[in-house]
């Protein structure tokens, strides 16, 4: 199983309508691409800054092309996302998931 880490920021202003965000379009699109397994969403605010970490659990890279296409290194990012993120970052860190535990 593979780890896929994405990182994005708001400002505070835009915290609560960004998560609604998410909920209503970004995590449809998780759920019904093949080969997605879970995701974690986290959220905080630090030094007045909204962040967020989305952890997402795929069965190989190969499928998680499924989502991202063939550079799957690369974020991916929604035309919406402009009116909210302060910055968009370029890439994704992947981890192999070696042990779980519940």
């Amino acid at each position: 199983m593979i780890a896929r880490i994405w990182h994005g920021r708001t400002k505070i202003k835009d915290y609560e309508d960004y998560t609604e965000f998410m909920r209503k379009k970004a995590l449809p699109d998780y759920r019904e691409t093949e080969g997605f397994i879970k995701l974690i969403f986290l959220r905080s605010i630090i030094e007045n800054v909204g962040h967020f970490k989305l952890i997402t659990f795929w069965e190989n890279f190969e499928v998680i092309k499924n989502f991202a296409g063939e550079d799957f290194e690369k974020a991916k990012y929604y035309p919406e996302d402009k009116k909210f993120l302060l910055e968009f970052e370029e890439k994704v860190i992947h981890y192999e998931v070696f042990a779980e535990l519940g």
